[in-house]
C-alpha cells in the first residue's frame, strides 16, 4: 500500500491506544514512538518549563525548491525568447494526466474563467461549489451569468459534501464544481455518478491537487473539465500560472479562444479557429518563464509527493493516538493523496476535554508552528449579498460542516524538507500537552 493512502488499519488503533495510556497523568509519558513509556514529562512551557521543539526550522518549509535545472532553462530562454515553452508544458500536463487537450493559462484564476466560458450555459445556471474554497472557484462565473449554489463540506475532508448537495439541487442547477483540498482527492467518483445521473456538467478545481489520484486516476482527469494553478505555494509552482484541462474539442477550442488570440494547439479544421487573430476577449497567456519553471518541476513531481506524504504519515500516524485529535482525512483506501502548504489535524474538543484556542496556545509555546487556521467562507463575503453583481441574488444557506472545520481546525506546517527531528519533537511537544490537558481544562 502506497504510503500516501489514508487507511490506518496497519496502526494501533485509538481504542487500543486509550486501554495502553489510560492510567497517564500529567507526570507520566503518553508513551508514543519512540519515548520510553513511563518517562516523566516536563512541565508545559506555557506554564515555565522548557519548550519541546528546539530543532531549527528556518527551512523547513521553504518552497519554491528551483535549482540549476530550472537557472539553466530560464537562462536558456533569456538568451533566445520564445513561446515554445507553452506548447511543450501542454503537451507534457496533457500526457501526464493522460487527457485530450489542456491550455496553459497566466494564472489559475484565468483559466477557471475561461472553463466558465466554455461552459456556453444561459444566464441564471448554478453551479454547485463550496463556499470553503479561494475566491477565483466562483466569483468568475458572475461574468458570463452564472451563479453559485453552495455547498458545504464535510469538516473532516475538507472537500465537497455530496449528501448536502443533493438536498440543494435545483431546476436551475447545471454543474458540480467539487475541490481537492490541499491535496485530497474529492469523492470525484461517487459526485461524477450522482452529476451523470441528474444530467450535470462534472468540472474539477483542482489547483490543489496536482499529481494526487483516486483509483489509479489523477484528479483533473476526471471532469469535463477542470483547472491547475501553478502559483508559486502550490505542489507544482511556476511562481505564477495555470493550466485548463479539456475532454472534448469543442471545450478546449471555446475556453481557448477566449484566452488566447493566436489559437495554438488549433488546427484549421476546428470551428472557433475562424477567430484567429482576435480572439473572443482577452488575452490569458502563460508566461514562458513559468512554463519553463512548471516543466522542470513536472520531472520528480510525483516522488516529491511521495517523500512528502510520507513523512506527513510517520507525524501524524503518531498523533492521531491522541484522543480527540483527527486529521483531514477520507480513510479511503483508494486513495492517492498529496499534501501542501498546511498539514490540517481537528480538535474534538469534548473528546479532549480543552478548548481548540487553549490547546493551540499551549503547542506554540512549545514551539510548534501552530494556528487555529480560520479560512475565509465565501458566502459570507458582501459580494454575495449585492444583487447588482448576479444574474440572480445567491441563496445564502447555513453550512455547518464548513464553520465547523473553521471551528476545530489545528493547522501545521507542511515540511518541505526531510526534517525527522522537527517532526519527531513536534510529536513529544503534542504528548506532553495532551499529558496535561487537565490542567489545561
Amino acid at each position: 500500500m502506497s504510503l500516501q493512502h489514508d487507511s490506518h488499519s496497519n496502526h494501533p488503533s485509538r481504542r487500543d491506544f486509550l486501554i495502553a495510556s489510560g492510567a497517564a497523568t500529567a507526570s507520566v509519558s503518553i508513551g508514543l514512538g519512540s519515548r520510553a513509556h513511563g518517562a516523566s514529562v516536563e512541565k508545559l512551557a506555557v506554564a515555565g518549563g522548557p519548550k519541546a521543539v528546539t530543532a531549527d526550522a528556518s527551512d523547513a518549509t521553504k518552497w519554491p525548491q528551483y535549482g540549476e535545472s530550472e537557472e539553466q532553462a530560464v537562462l536558456e530562454l533569456l538568451r533566445a525568447p520564445n513561446y515554445d515553452p507553452n506548447a511543450k508544458l501542454e503537451k507534457e500536463w496533457a500526457e501526464f494526466l493522460d487527457v485530450p487537450y489542456c491550455t496553459s493559462h497566466c494564472n489559475g484564476t484565468s483559466a477557471l474563467c475561461s472553463m466558465f466560458f466554455a461552459l456556453n450555459l444561459p444566464p441564471g445556471s448554478e453551479i454547485m461549489v463550496p463556499s470553503y474554497t479561494f475566491f477565483a472557484t466562483i466569483v468568475p462565473m458572475r461574468l458570463f451569468g452564472l451563479v453559485p449554489n453552495f455547498v458545504d463540506i464535510n469538516p473532516r475532508t475538507l472537500n465537497f459534501d455530496l449528501e448536502d448537495a443533493k438536498k440543494r439541487l435545483t431546476p436551475e442547477t447545471k454543474a458540480v464544481l467539487p475541490v481537492h483540498w490541499i491535496g485530497l482527492p474529492a469523492d470525484v467518483d461517487h459526485i461524477g455518478d450522482w452529476a451523470n445521473e441528474k444530467g450535470l456538467i462534472f468540472l474539477e478545481d483542482a489547483a490543489h491537487a496536482h499529481g494526487a489520484k483516486l483509483k489509479g486516476k489523477r484528479m483533473g482527469s476526471w471532469g469535463r473539465m477542470s483547472i491547475f494553478s501553478y502559483q508559486a505555494t502550490k505542489p507544482l509552482p511556476a511562481i505564477e500560472g495555470g493550466m485548463g484541462v479539456y475532454q472534448s474539442e469543442e471545450d478546449f477550442g471555446r475556453a481557448t479562444a477566449f484566452g488566447n488570440y493566436d489559437m495554438k494547439g488549433m488546427t484549421e479544421n476546428m470551428p472557433y479557429y475562424q477567430y484567429k487573430g482576435s480572439g473572443l476577449g482577452l488575452k490569458f497567456r502563460m508566461h514562458p518563464i513559468a512554463a519553463e519553471l512548471a516543466r522542470c518541476q513536472l520531472r520528480g513531481l510525483d516522488e516529491r509527493n511521495d517523500a512528502g506524504a510520507a513523512q506527513v504519515r510517520r507525524l501524524n500516524d503518531r498523533l492521531t493516538q491522541l484522543p480527540g485529535l483527527y486529521e483531514q482525512s477520507s480513510h479511503r483506501d483508494d486513495v492517492q493523496r498529496l499534501y501542501y502548504a498546511w498539514n490540517m489535524l481537528f480538535i474534538d474538543e469534548k473528546e479532549v476535554g480543552v478548548s481548540r484556542d487553549k490547546i493551540a496556545d499551549a503547542l506554540a509555546a512549545e514551539g510548534v508552528q501552530v494556528t487555529g487556521r480560520h479560512y475565509t467562507l465565501q458566502h459570507e463575503l458582501p459580494l454575495y449579498a449585492e444583487e447588482q453583481w448576479w444574474h440572480h441574488k445567491p441563496v445564502i444557506p447555513e453550512l455547518p460542516g464548513s464553520k465547523q472545520a473553521n471551528d476545530t481546525c489545528l493547522g501545521l506546517p507542511y515540511f518541505t524538507k526531510e526534517v525527522p527531528e522537527l517532526c519527531e519533537q513536534y510529536a513529544q511537544a503534542f504528548e506532553k500537552v495532551w499529558a496535561h490537558r487537565a490542567e489545561l481544562a
